[in-house]
């Protein structure tokens, strides 16, 4: 090869190297620009998950910090405390101290074999207790006695906790005042059976034990004092377990005209 061949080789084997430096970065495909976009937007996504978590913690804390005052709201002071017509509720309290002088341990079975005042309920109503879970055998059902006579001391506590826990709007809607729950009056009970594992739940009703007490207990004296569908009146949620003593004639007519108790008191 001549002199000035080789020089003019050597001159495009320079340019061709030179080209393949200076070539721009080449775009990101579609593919791989949606990747990049899509990583951004999900650590946007923890940042702000993060900052929503500390100002989670943060109110939290504050609100730890300030426990909820218990609002006491003006209520009725019934004059009738020892009648088994007593209508307690969110608007109406027993008189302050009042304590049954006639609370008995009706002979039922109990989920728990303690010596414990929640055993205890008047006496008229404590007779009609064990008729009604002779009733309930009779018809082989297993009902088992959890929560009768509750005083005012111990409701304190129960409530007070329960505003603590879970804040006064949850604990009014399923715990009652101290002065205003049934369970201090001696009247009530509240039952269950082993099928929900000696539990107060709503899902007490779809037992046989619970559709049984439902359809008789006011053969017994006994209403479901807080039925489903009643809540507004009430005041409290939907519990099937807990029954209360008012006499087989009151309970009777509320039963047949599917009444709360507020309803038969206050109807025309």
């Amino acid at each position: 090869m001549s002199k000035y061949g080789l020089l003019l080789l050597t001159a495009i084997l320079l340019i061709g190297c030179n080209q393949q430096e200076i070539l721009p970065s080449l775009p990101l495909t579609t593919s791989a620009k949606h990747l990049e976009d899509k990583q951004e937007i999900e650590l946007v996504d923890v940042v702000v998950q993060k900052e929503s978590d500390e100002v989670l913690e943060d109110k939290t804390t504050e609100t730890e910090d300030k426990p909820e005052q218990i609002e006491k709201d003006p209520i009725l002071v019934v004059d009738n405390p020892t009648s088994v017509e007593v209508l307690v509720n969110k608007q109406r309290k027993l008189p302050d101290g009042y304590s049954p002088k006639d609370l008995v341990v009706p002979n039922v079975p109990f989920y728990f074999s303690e010596d414990d005042p929640k055993k205890k309920m008047r006496k008229e109503a404590a007779a009609a207790l064990e008729k009604l879970f002779k009733g309930a055998e009779q018809a082989q059902l297993d009902l088992v006695a959890a929560s009768g006579y509750r005083s005012y001391e111990r409701q304190k506590t129960i409530y007070e906790y329960n505003v603590t826990t879970r804040g006064q709007a949850v604990a009014d809607k399923y715990s009652a005042r101290p002065g205003t729950s049934e369970h201090q009056t001696g009247l009530a009970m509240d039952v269950t059976t082993a099928q929900v594992a000696f539990s107060l739940e709503e899902t007490f009703r779809q037992t046989n034990e619970g559709e049984w007490l439902e359809q008789n207990a006011h053969s017994y004296g006994f209403v479901i004092r807080y039925p489903k569908g009643k809540e507004e009146i009430t005041g409290y949620s939907y519990e099937p377990w807990h029954i209360r003593y008012v006499g087989k004639s009151i309970a009777t007519e509320i039963y047949d005209q599917s009444l709360t108790l507020e309803e038969y008191f206050t109807r025309e």
